[in-house]
């Protein structure tokens, strides 16, 4: 099952940038022996402001795929939770999974009500892309989790 993550807006190349990138090609790594991956980071720029637009991007980079609305209202997952979510939605066949990450101003409702499932890191709001490399790095935990690696430990 291929994994991306759809954001909203350029990372630039500070160091959340980086850990994105570094733990997106862990993960790839890791999940290729788990049929999980590759990782792929996509950042989308709207030529015109506001959720309508960014919702537009979003929805065509994920058509086809089981989308996953990061949201500060979604599911909080416990690190071994998320990674059996991950495990179930590909056991049941699903081919590519895409997290959306929305701009500023959150999602559009139509991104959540297209998502087939949410995803929160708590209740506070994160800078987008720190939110990028926390999921980068949670994927990448679940990926060492399904493959029985000590990196995660409880």
């Amino acid at each position: 099952m291929k994994l991306t993550i759809l954001a909203i807006g350029k990372p630039g190349r500070g160091p959340e940038a980086q850990l994105a990138d570094d733990y997106a090609r862990r993960a790839s790594l890791a999940g290729r022996a788990l049929g999980l991956g590759p990782l792929d980071l996509i950042d989308l720029e709207p030529r015109k402001p506001g959720k309508a637009p960014e919702a537009d991007l979003l929805l065509a980079a994920a058509e086809g795929a089981h989308l996953i609305a990061c949201d500060e209202r979604g599911r909080t997952y416990a690190s071994r939770a998320f990674a059996d979510h991950l495990a179930t939605l590909r056991d049941q066949g699903e081919r590519r999974l895409v997290f959306a990450i929305g701009g500023a101003d959150g999602l559009d409702r139509r991104v959540l009500d297209a998502a087939g499932s949410t995803l929160a890191f708590g209740p506070q709001t994160w800078p987008h892309a720190l939110a990028r490399a926390m999921l980068a790095e949670q994927l990448y935990r679940a990926v060492t989790i399904l493959a029985g690696s000590p990196y995660h430990r409880d």
